[in-house]
């Protein structure tokens, strides 16, 4: 499995790309594998408040519908609209073009608790 060293990870399986006091959030490699190809995705909205490890909004894919969590606390700044046309994008390329959401984060030591790469390959691993 793919786990870029530059990331930060979640038990439900997202990744966050910090950016200053943006992040960017999409699904891993693992969970875009295990829940093959996606059929449908559901975001919040421009300007909602999302707190961490809350849903704000699902995939649905082949073999299951999964509620995907907010890494941290923050406004959604932007939606990747690119998926609304193709799903699929997140399947061959989740931490690219697959990203799903952006949100300026409200609570920067929330990032303290989400999970470094060596310890979600071990995850991953079991």
């Amino acid at each position: 499995m793919n786990v870029p060293q530059d990331l930060r990870y979640t038990e439900e399986h997202e990744w966050i790309k910090v950016d200053g006091d943006e992040v960017t959030i999409g699904i891993t490699d693992f969970a875009q594998s295990e829940l093959g190809d996606i059929v449908f995705m559901e975001f919040p909205e421009i300007g909602q408040q999302v707190s961490q490890s809350e849903s704000f909004g699902s995939i649905e894919a082949v073999k299951a519908v999964e509620e995907v969590f907010a890494p941290v606390s923050g406004e959604v700044v932007a939606i990747n609209t690119e998926l609304e046309d193709d799903f699929q994008i997140v399947n061959s390329d989740p931490y690219g073009a697959g990203w799903m959401i952006k949100i300026k984060i409200s609570a920067p030591a929330e990032l303290d608790a989400l999970m470094t790469p060596e310890v979600y390959t071990e995850r991953i691993a079991e």
